[in-house]
């Protein structure tokens, strides 16, 4: 319960900080928009002292592009805690080229500004390829996110970090008994040996009914042996 109230909370701050990434892109089109926007009537007095006031004291406006940066800013860190399922068609080719595409709509797009065309037209054209822009770099942001927290936990029960280099030498003698194995290390299977070479210090076989002891461990000492040429003497006690 606790943990399903912590994604909640996480989602909400999520969509708080791709909220504040939306309005510096709409206040990023107010600004250097304004007479177009004025033309059609979007003009908010309360709002331009508001953003007058910003860029007195904060020179937030000094250039276009440092609402374009804070935008983007926020977006990423939006997309940092976006969980998703990981789909297949997901490559990294296909994530560069929606953040390559979008970095050019978003950034790039500020000589449309000053084309000798109609202010309402250049207005048209720079809000279509800012939000083009904006979405290319939202999807490619939330693309990578999913592909880079997938990639991590492909190995939930850490098995790679709990791996190790086993005995992969046969370590032969005339009273050993050796036991294949095979085991997981750096991402490839190998095969080993568990090398008994001195049984007569006397050996232990534990597990559950139905493991595999007889098969694996107890099969194996007796064939060895009797290929050695020692007679033995078996018996299977049980604890009734």
């Amino acid at each position: 319960m606790q943990q399903e109230d912590d994604l909640r909370g996480l989602a909400k701050v999520m969509e708080f900080m791709r909220a504040i990434s939306i309005i510096f892109v709409v206040i990023n089109i107010y600004w250097f928009c304004y007479y177009a926007l004025r033309e059609w009537g979007i003009n908010i007095s309360v709002v331009d002292k508001i953003l007058l006031n910003f860029d007195r004291t904060a020179g937030l406006f000094g250039s276009i592009l440092y609402t374009k940066l804070f935008a983007v800013v926020f977006l990423a860190l939006s997309c940092l805690g976006t969980k998703g399922v990981k789909e297949e068609k997901i490559t990294w080719p296909k994530i560069y080229v929606f953040l390559t595409i979008g970095f050019i709509l978003f950034f790039m797009n500020w000589w449309i500004l000053e084309l000798p065309l109609p202010a309402s037209a250049t207005t048209g054209f720079y809000i279509l390829t800012m939000a083009a822009g904006y979405l290319f770099l939202l999807v490619g942001g939330l693309w990578m996110s999913r592909l880079l927290k997938n990639n991590m936990f492909d190995d939930v029960f850490n098995t790679e970090n709990e791996s190790f280099m086993q005995e992969t030498r046969l370590l032969q003698s005339e009273y050993s008994v050796n036991l294949p194995t095979k085991f997981w290390y750096k991402k490839k299977e190998w095969r080993g040996w568990i090398n008994v070479v001195n049984p007569f210090r006397a050996s232990i076989v534990l597990g559950t009914p139905g493991s595999g002891k007889s098969y694996a461990v107890v099969n194996q000492y007796i064939k060895q042996q009797i290929e050695k040429g020692f007679s033995m003497y078996v018996y299977d006690f049980k604890f009734v």
